[in-house]
């Protein structure tokens, strides 16, 4: 793994690349305004988003120590962003890990068709919410890190 990146740390870094060079996952700023009232996040459907988002689900509860996520979508894409608390996001290409510490509502990570995810480290007060390109197929899902791997390799590069 090349480190983790926190993406509060990266918002405040307006040089730093959003690509995490792993075939296309890549940090999301999205539209926030603060003010006395409070903090309000913005994604908009066709502006801003990587794709316009057919379903969405939310996780939280997850004690520290489980891990979720460990599968990739051959079709699916997918924009994680943490609401409340933290959670550590991975994406691999099955050779290399890039871990992203999700801990603000202005940063998403998207991650790709093709690309592994797994979460951890889920802090308690933890709510990450998931935009998904399309309704669930469990047919997209691959949940073996092997099959994963062999997969990738007979891609076009």
């Amino acid at each position: 793994m090349n480190g983790e990146l926190r993406a509060s740390r990266w918002l405040a870094d307006p040089g730093a690349s959003p690509d995490l060079e792993m075939d296309g996952a890549r940090l999301v700023k999205m539209h926030g305004v603060v003010e006395p009232r409070g903090r309000l996040t913005v994604g908009e459907m066709g502006r801003g988003l990587p794709f316009a988002p057919r379903r969405y689900f939310v996780i939280s509860q997850v004690p520290r120590t489980d891990i979720r996520g460990e599968h990739a979508h051959r079709r699916l894409q997918q924009l994680l962003v943490c609401l409340a608390g933290s959670v550590v996001a991975e994406v691999s290409d099955g050779r290399r890990w890039r871990a992203v510490h999700l801990d603000c509502p202005e940063v998403g990570l998207y991650v790709p068709p093709m690309v592994w995810g797994a979460q951890h480290d889920y802090s308690r007060e933890a709510v990450l919410l998931v935009l998904a390109s399309d309704e669930y197929d469990a047919a997209d899902y691959i949940r073996d890190i092997d099959t994963f791997r062999a997969e990738r390799s007979r891609m076009k590069p």
